[in-house]
This record gives structure tokens, sequence and C-alpha cells, in this order.
């Protein structure tokens, strides 16, 4: 399924091969949390924007329209138009993030709906059924999040939960992909490491999911708390201990910064809300640094977003133009900014396999690693 190509250092790049088509690594996932992505962006527009994987929430689209209203209609990729793979979150994080009350037993999780207060239960069994319904091209595992920091003795018992709700998660999933009625019998899992900031706790999770053969491994628990150098810390002695042969994802993240400092330490994918949602309250990224659309400087700036980018917003509108949109509340504003972001973000991850392809990745992230994390006036 995945197949290492080159190494720059640490740095990977690869081949994720699936039912759905093929994934050049290391990639950013474009969140379509309930099946599009905020900011009026639809499956067409995410081909324009070179995206490679859509990721969708098992969470919420079993609230809304539910799972098995979308099986009904045959799946997401003929629900949503898109037909390239598709990665189904487990729905762990949304119980963790979500839910203000909530009950954790062996068997699963007991919760209100963020939406009408229903009592709903989620378990591994629960999680792989919504996602084989969803006919995702990626599902996975279904884990307990905790926060950090978190006591040491619950973070451990904690990623002995996840272990086994992990077991659990491929039990059912291999007796659904042999169901006559599954929309996708080659569906696959990846696990999710836990651990909290502990390292000893982190490593013996990793080595203990490791020896079930899964098709990828995620690190999750990030990115929920912490600060960026514990993050980095993590990734620096987690990582070496992650199957070579298998992608490895980092959930939830994160920053152009994030991404070149993780791709530098072995990741090959990645997903956050962050290009999209900043990009609704008029923050873009763009080559010379971060930049603030309503700042009073643009009222009669007519050059594009980023004079370095060709995406359409970059083509056709100026940064007057789109300030003048947001100051007046029109939805074009945020659907402008959302094309320019997931492009940059997009791009990004092009010029990252492009630089360790031709050997040059090490210079790749001294330029651009900090550059893309400054503010601009």
């Amino acid at each position: 399924m995945f197949k290492l190509l080159k190494t720059d250092g640490t740095a990977r790049r690869g081949r994720l091969t699936t039912v759905h088509g093929v994934i050049e690594s290391p990639f950013f996932m474009n969140v379509a949390t309930s099946a599009a992505i905020k900011g009026g962006i639809s499956a067409l527009d995410l081909e324009e924007l070179k995206c490679q994987v859509m990721l969708c929430n098992t969470y919420h689209l079993h609230v809304r329209p539910s799972d098995k209203v979308i099986y009904e209609l045959g799946g997401l990729r003929k629900f949503t138009n898109w037909y390239k793979p598709i990665l189904t979150d487990s729905g762990g994080f949304q119980v963790f993030s979500l839910a203000k009350l909530r009950k954790i037993k062996e068997e699963g999780v007991t919760f209100n709906s963020h939406v009408d207060g229903k009592k709903i239960f989620m378990g591994p069994e629960e999680s792989m059924r919504i996602q084989s319904n969803l006919g995702s091209t990626i599902a996975m595992a279904f884990d307990e999040c905790v926060e950090n920091p978190a006591p040491y003795e619950y973070v451990k018992k904690s990623a002995a939960l996840t272990t086994r709700w992990l077991k659990r998660c491929k039990t059912e999933l291999d007796r659904l992909n042999t169901l006559d009625g599954t929309i996708n019998k080659k569906q696959v899992l990846f696990g999710i490491n836990q651990g909290g900031t502990y390292e000893d706790l982190r490593i013996a999770h990793m080595r203990e999911i490791a020896e079930l053969n899964l098709d990828g491994y995620a690190i999750g628990g990030l990115a929920v708390g912490e600060t960026t150098e514990i993050m980095y810390n993590v990734l620096d002695y987690i990582v070496p201990e992650m199957p070579v042969n298998k992608p490895r994802y980092l959930m939830g993240v994160g920053t152009p910064s994030n991404i070149i400092e993780a791709v530098a330490r072995g990741i090959d994918m990645f997903d956050c809300v962050m290009p999209s949602r900043d990009a609704r309250h008029a923050t873009v990224f763009t080559w010379q640094g971060i930049t603030h659309l309503t700042n009073a400087q643009y009222i009669t700036d007519d050059a594009p977003l980023d004079p370095e980018c060709d995406c359409y917003t970059c083509r056709n509108f100026s940064r007057a133009y789109i300030r003048h949109l947001f100051k007046a509340k029109e939805f074009l504003s945020g659907r402008l900014a959302v094309i320019h972001n997931l492009y940059f973000y997009n791009t990004l991850m092009e010029k990252i396999r492009e630089a360790i392809d031709s050997g040059n990745f090490t210079e790749f992230k001294a330029k651009y690693s900090s550059l893309l994390s400054q503010k601009r006036a």
C-alpha cells in the first residue's frame, strides 16, 4: 500500500496506493468535516486546488444527515461527487472536544449530541460500522483523546484502553469488509498512537500497536493544548518507533511551519482546519508570511494576495477588493480566501515533495520554516 521512494535526512518521499487512487506523500488532507469545506468549497473546487485527499468526520456525519442516509445514497464519494481518496476520522476527538458530559466505559462512550442533545453511544464497533457506511478509503480507529497535560496514571490507562479498542476496530472492520452490502470492501484501517506527553507511555503504546501490522499509523493527542516545542519533542522520540514501511500521520497539525518541521522529522500525512478557518477570518498564508486582509494598508492595494501564487483568487482579484468584501460581510470574501489558503497548503506540499526529490529539503526548511510563520504588517 505504501512505498517509500526517497529520503532526505529523515524527511520521506512516498507513494500511497489505495483502491480510490494514488496519493503522493508528504500530503495535506483538506478538511470537509460535514462533507464540505467550510467557506463554500465543493468537491469540484478541490480538484482545482490540487487536493489529493478529502477528510470527513465520522461523528458529524453520523449526527447529520446520518451515515445510514449516506449509505443509501451510495457512500461519501457519490454523495459529495469527490472520487479521489477520502479519510474519515473516527469520532474520538469530537467526543473529547464537543461532549460536555461523557461517560467512558470499556464498551465505549456515552455522550449527548452537540446538535440536539440526543444521547449517543459510540464504541469501536459503532465507529467502524459508521465509517463502513460512509465508504471512505481510510478509516481511523476509535480512540480516547486526552487533554495535555493529564495525570500519568490516567494517560496510562487511557492508552491501554485505546489499544483494546483498536483490536476491536480491526476485528470489526475485517468482518464488515466481507459483507455483500459493504460499499468499500477494501477499506483500510489506521491505528492511533496515544500517551499524552509521556515518553515512556508513547513509545510503549507505539510498539504495542505496531505489532498489529495495520495499514498506517497516526499520532493523536497533540495540538490539544501543549506548546509547539513539546509537540516537536514528542515527534523526536515517537517517529523513530513508527514502522518505516507504513504511512505516518500527524493528526490535526497545523501551520505551514509545523508541517515543514514535522516532515523533517519523518511525518507523511497532515490535516488541519486552520487554512479554511483562518481564511474565513481574513487571514491568509503567503510565501512572504501571514497576512491579515482587513488591515487598513490594503484599502487601495491592487496587488494579488500573493504575487507568487497562481490560484484562482490571486489570478483574478486584488487585496483591496477582497478587503472590501470582508468589510462588507460578503460571503464571497471567505470563499476567495479559502480557495487561496487551500491552494497554498497543497502547493506547499508539492514544493516539499519536489525538495525531497531533489535532495534540497534541508535548504527548503531553512528558508521557509521561519518565513512562513512571520506576520506581515
